[in-house]
């Protein structure tokens, strides 16, 4: 089977807006990711991460480096500010290069970021919009 390039989805919350608390929610939500989905570093071809306006700590990037993804182009950004939004939030969308189908890939939603898209962190969707807590 051909390689094609799938986006793998994950978030996960922080209790606090300082460094130490953004870069360990982010490296066990990429750790996770990685885990679950069994890719090699050489097959990441890119990663976007979101944060909410209340993270402004440090870069969640800075904690993929950490990890050794030097060579792996990243780009970090705000998540539009809608009211109601989950709060103290980091989303990350990594392309990654795979012979896995689009029902194959494994998304990973931690801690309070389960309620984002419950249908694909092992509960249900219930038609609520998926950018809006409760």
């Amino acid at each position: 089977m051909a390689a094609f390039t799938r986006g793998i989805r994950g978030a996960t919350t922080v209790a606090a807006n300082d460094a130490r608390s953004v870069l360990e929610a982010t490296r066990e939500l990429l750790t996770q990711m990685q885990r679950r989905n069994e890719f090699s570093l050489d097959a990441v071809a890119s990663v976007f991460f979101t944060v909410t306006g209340d993270l402004d700590a440090t870069f969640p990037a800075r904690a993929a480096r950490e990890m050794g993804w030097d060579l792996v182009p990243m780009l970090c950004t705000n998540e539009i500010p809608v009211p109601g939004s989950l709060p103290r939030c980091i989303r990350v969308l990594l392309l990654l290069n795979t012979d896995r189908r689009q029902d194959e890939i494994n998304h990973v939603y931690l801690r309070e970021a389960v309620a984002l898209r419950p249908d694909l962190a092992g509960g249900t969707s219930q038609g609520k919009d998926p950018c809006r807590k409760g």
